[in-house]
């Protein structure tokens, strides 16, 4: 008999909850009270884990652990496997009233700045031992976040994401391993200061297709990478522009410039939670963008729970008393 048939025979399989709580909390710590055990048992566990797999698993590091590469290729599978084990067994009862589920989210700072302030209402108002944890948004395709589950639910503007959804559903006549559902719809706008040397010639006319690209400007880049949607709009008509500066948060992006003459692209729909509307001006781009499509995506595994489905509920609604401009069914 194989070595590695003996571990699985022989393995409790109840070390697989504490693996599965480990990588999602990173801190033993954390973990232990989502268990509702000790510290010194969920180390406890993960020594026997170690054991049987012949590997660390996670490493101490700073206030939490760091998985190994073997526990980063583990964890996907075993996640999948206890949340289809939870539907199969026990169906999903979730008493928003009563219970203490803790959700993590990813999303960035001007979705964060929209959704949240009414989600936390909705929260308190309908599910108040519910907590909440919102993560940076730091790329435009968060399926590795979701594949990993390190978060519930990415909220954001995923363009590429949904349109491969869209097409591995069609090609292949079967559901893609991820969903997503819209939750609404805006613009993009040109942004300056408006003492910005070019309100003198926007007085007597629109703001031109010359004028923004010889300005100079400010991108927002979740990933860091200093060509965006935006650069590639003006590369498809052949003009470019001068970034200048890369930040990772439309709330900087504003701030940088309101005191600057820099140029930035930001959502109209954001603008009124920055407070800067006095000192920040829009203008209507000179070239043609793609609209801003806010959509919640998250992986099927999580379909059918009824936490999760109660969250995706709880986003569309918020989002729905926010804007007219919604999804028509929350489950896609």
């Amino acid at each position: 008999m194989a070595a590695s048939d003996v571990n699985f025979r022989t393995l409790d399989l109840n070390l697989l909850r504490v693996f599965d709580e480990v990588m999602a909390a990173r801190n033993l710590t954390r973990a232990a009270a989502s268990l509702a055990m000790t510290q010194p048992a969920v180390s406890n566990a993960l020594r026997r884990l170690r054991d049987a797999l012949g590997d660390e698993l996670v490493v101490r590091a700073g206030y939490g652990v760091t998985p190994t590469p073997r526990a980063i290729a583990l964890w996907p599978v075993v996640r999948e496997a206890l949340a289809s084990l939870q539907a199969s067994v026990a169906p999903a009862v979730f008493d928003p009233a009563t219970s203490r589920q803790n959700f993590v989210l990813a999303m960035a700072d001007a979705t964060a700045a929209i959704l949240v302030p009414p989600l936390v209402r909705h929260i308190e108002a309908t599910a108040p031992g519910v907590s909440l944890r919102v993560l940076p948004l730091t790329t435009r395709d968060p399926r590795a976040l979701l594949e990993a589950g390190e978060v519930d639910m990415a909220v954001g503007y995923f363009p590429a994401v949904v349109a491969a959804i869209g097409l591995q559903t069609m090609q292949s006549g079967t559901p893609d391993n991820f969903s997503h559902a819209l939750l609404y719809s805006g613009e993009y706008v040109c942004v300056m200061r408006r003492g910005h040397p070019l309100v003198r010639d926007l007085n007597a006319s629109p703001l031109t297709l010359d004028a923004y690209c010889e300005a100079h400007h400010l991108l927002v880049s979740f990933s860091g990478r200093p060509f965006g949607f935006i650069d590639e709009a003006l590369a498809a008509i052949n003009r470019a522009r001068r970034v200048v500066i890369t930040v990772n948060q439309f709330f900087t992006a504003g701030r940088v410039v309101a005191g600057s003459d820099l140029l930035t692209v930001l959502p109209r729909h954001f603008l009124p939670s920055t407070g800067m509307q006095d000192e920040l001006l829009v203008v209507e781009l000179p070239f043609e963008v793609p609209p801003v499509r806010v959509d919640m995506v998250w992986h099927r595994r999580a379909q059918a729970l009824a936490a999760q489905r109660w969250l995706r509920e709880a986003i569309s609604e918020v989002a729905r008393s926010w804007s007219p401009i919604t999804a028509a069914a929350v489950d896609q």
